[in-house]
């Protein structure tokens, strides 16, 4: 990755978010020795909160055999398989049968959903989950994810914003999975023109596996570029945000962001 731009935004988020910790980024691989090989579990494990050791500084590596949720190997791109029934899973259940998550209103609407919702194959044998701070200069993130709560996040969300013109800006929220905010939604972003950022971790089902105060905001690679290049120009530098920012150093302490 450019070590210029590495050593910058570690420069910036200091100085406009002292206190708030540094984001955790993904990338594929084939080499083993870019992170300790993630637990693996019997049974159904949600890899979300797995991540709590990467946002402390330990390098993580997930693959096909580790990834035991079926939406996890999905969506982390080491399956194209959906779990059987999976449009009553996701909605109403089946009587007796199937307990449903009841995130969507019908099985028809699950089943139209996913035609949306493309497949991909994982481009290396393994998926890497580093702390910014510990990536190497070889490594070239997918995309870099930020847990955060509502001031970091209005910083970042505006950040984004900076040099949008349309309604609808930098920033979309589309529904789905945390896996899916954090790797598959980013995912399909880097390969436009103008990518969006990804406010995620929406999902019920993962929310107990990350701190309560947390929301993700993924970015990918082009439009993190552009952030970082525009924060010194950016309302960063101003007094309403300088009031903000001390909130956010203030409660670092409580570990509360």
């Amino acid at each position: 990755m450019n070590k210029e731009l590495h050593e910058k935004f570690v420069s910036l988020w200091d100085r406009y978010f002292h206190g708030a910790e540094l984001p955790i980024a993904f990338f594929y691989t084939d080499n083993p020795k870019k992170g300790e090989l993630a637990r693996s579990a019997k049974g159904h494990r949600c890899m979300i909160g797995d991540l709590a050791l990467v946002r402390k500084g330990k390098s993580l590596l997930f693959n096909a055999d580790n990834l035991t949720c079926p939406g996890g190997k999905r969506y982390l791109g080491y399956s194209q398989v959906l779990a059987p029934k999976f449009e009553y899973f996701l909605s109403c259940g089946i009587p007796g049968e199937l307990e449903g998550e009841r995130y969507k209103k019908s099985p028809e609407i699950v089943k139209e959903f996913i035609k949306h919702v493309p497949t991909f194959e994982a481009p290396g044998k393994y998926i890497a989950f580093v702390r910014w701070d510990h990536l190497a200069d070889e490594d070239e993130p997918e995309a870099v994810i930020f847990f955060a709560g509502p001031d970091v996040l209005s910083g970042l969300f505006t950040l984004a914003n900076f040099d949008a013109a349309s309604l609808e800006g930098h920033v979309g929220t589309p529904f789905g999975s945390g896996c899916m905010s954090i790797v598959h939604y980013p995912l399909l972003e880097k390969k436009k023109d103008e990518p969006r950022a990804i406010l995620g971790m929406f999902d019920p089902s993962a929310r107990p596996s990350v701190p309560d105060w947390s929301i993700t905001f993924t970015v990918p690679p082009k439009r993190f570029r552009t952030m970082v290049l525009n924060m010194e120009e950016s309302f960063l530098t101003t007094p309403s945000w300088n009031l903000v920012s001390r909130r956010i150093e203030k409660r670092s302490e409580g570990g509360s962001l």
